[in-house]
């Protein structure tokens, strides 16, 4: 079964940096491409950063320039570099996989999130 597993999560302060990690089993990982999410509560689930089968990133232009995503696909594994927290990055983050083999690429794995509190 496929099965993405989040870690890294934590309590910071703000100013300060968290690595959120994601590793994934059950799919042939160098054909996905990665992403992040997140949601806080009260609000809609938010894409945050993205990263390709050829190493092509994406972001969101609220963690533009803070966030760093980066893969390593020896080890099925999706990361997420967090610097310069605010308190508005509060969120359960989930790590999802897309498939860009498929006929119609969406994110359809997910894992179960790890929560990301920043005080201030």
């Amino acid at each position: 079964q496929v099965q993405l597993l989040e870690s890294g999560g934590g309590l910071v302060r703000a100013g300060e940096s968290l690595r959120v990690s994601c590793v994934a089993s059950g799919i042939t990982f160098s054909i996905y491409t990665m992403g992040w999410f997140r949601q806080a509560p009260g609000k809609k689930r938010e894409f945050v950063a993205s990263i390709d089968v050829v190493r092509e990133t994406d972001y969101a232009d609220s963690v533009k320039g803070r966030f760093t995503i980066s893969r390593d696909n020896s080890e099925n594994a999706v990361h997420l570099q967090m610097t310069f927290l605010n308190p508005d990055d509060t969120a359960v983050y989930y790590c999802a996989a897309k498939n860009e083999l498929a006929l119609f690429p969406k994110f359809n794995y997910w894992g179960q999130g790890t929560q990301v509190t920043v005080s201030s």
